[in-house]
């Protein structure tokens, strides 16, 4: 059984400098936040994936700053020892200073949660995550594929291919540590310009489809579940096939209540049926 002391976000640095390795995965309930921090995770995202994986979106860019503190305040009625981090959707923080600063503020006050994140390593992002930070608000960075520009980069493609990206990329990290971020993101880029971002940072990197080298992993919960399907990405293991089983028992279900089986027969005797198959 591992501790149940809450993990904080200066934790994350800590842990990069003992060579622990974090473990992150999305929730965006209550219960699937409760599961999770029951398995140990480290890090529980609120993710604006939530709007793809759960509302149906092609994108995350219709999530609204609302649906974000509600699926927030869920989960963090779930969550215990797990750091729980928001996403700040699409236009939550690119507008200005003040509303980035009241947005961010609204998901810790209304949405409890610990932190947030922000896509992009622009000046203007960093100056964005220097305020919060100062104004006590912990940041996560997230570099790389950033799903919240998908139409400017063409799509959910794989990025920092060339060399004059992975330094771009490079620098863009190191601004955002400066700025005061205490652990950033890596989607969707080689392994070998992850391993140089990671080595040269001192806070932590938390890599998807980026390789081994990240001082973390992160997955959609839904992909690692089998929940997805046909639609998780190459890079996201698959540790159970949920989709499978919850259409099994669905069709279960159907066929008793059809059979008149159910409600008709107890728990024990559907259990006898289910060992004479």
């Amino acid at each position: 059984m591992g501790s149940t002391k809450p993990v904080r976000a200066p934790d994350l640095r800590e842990m990069k400098r003992q060579g622990r390795k974090i473990t992150m995965l999305t929730a965006y309930d209550a219960l699937m936040a409760r599961l999770l921090d029951e398995a140990g995770v480290d890090v529980l995202l609120v993710g604006d994936s939530v709007g793809m994986v759960v509302l149906g979106y092609d994108t995350t860019l219709p999530v609204t700053m609302d649906a974000m503190v509600h699926h927030v305040r869920a989960a963090s009625r779930g969550a215990r020892r797990a750091l729980l981090v928001a996403d700040m959707p699409f236009l939550s923080y690119q507008v200005n200073l003040p509303e980035a600063i009241r947005n961010a503020g609204r998901l810790l006050q209304e949405g409890r949660a610990e932190a947030v994140k922000v896509e992009g390593g622009a000046a203007w992002v960093c100056e964005v995550v220097q305020r919060l930070v100062e104004s006590g608000i912990p940041v996560m960075g997230h570099l790389g594929l950033t799903p919240q520009a998908v139409h400017q980069l063409g799509g959910f493609r794989r990025q920092a291919k060339t060399e004059w990206d992975a330094g771009r990329l490079l620098e863009q990290a190191r601004k955002l540590e400066e700025a005061g971020a205490f652990a950033v993101v890596l989607e969707s880029i080689p392994d070998e310009v992850a391993a140089r971002v990671t080595a040269a940072l001192e806070i932590p990197t938390i890599g998807i489809g980026a390789g081994p080298h990240c001082d973390g992993q992160v997955l959609v919960s839904y992909d690692m579940l089998g929940l997805t399907g046909d639609e998780a990405p190459p890079f996201a293991r698959r540790y159970a096939e949920l989709a499978e089983a919850i259409v099994a028992a669905a069709r279960h279900y159907v066929a008793d209540v059809r059979q008149e089986a159910f409600p008709a027969c107890s728990r024990a005797e559907m259990a006898g049926r289910e060992k004479d198959k």
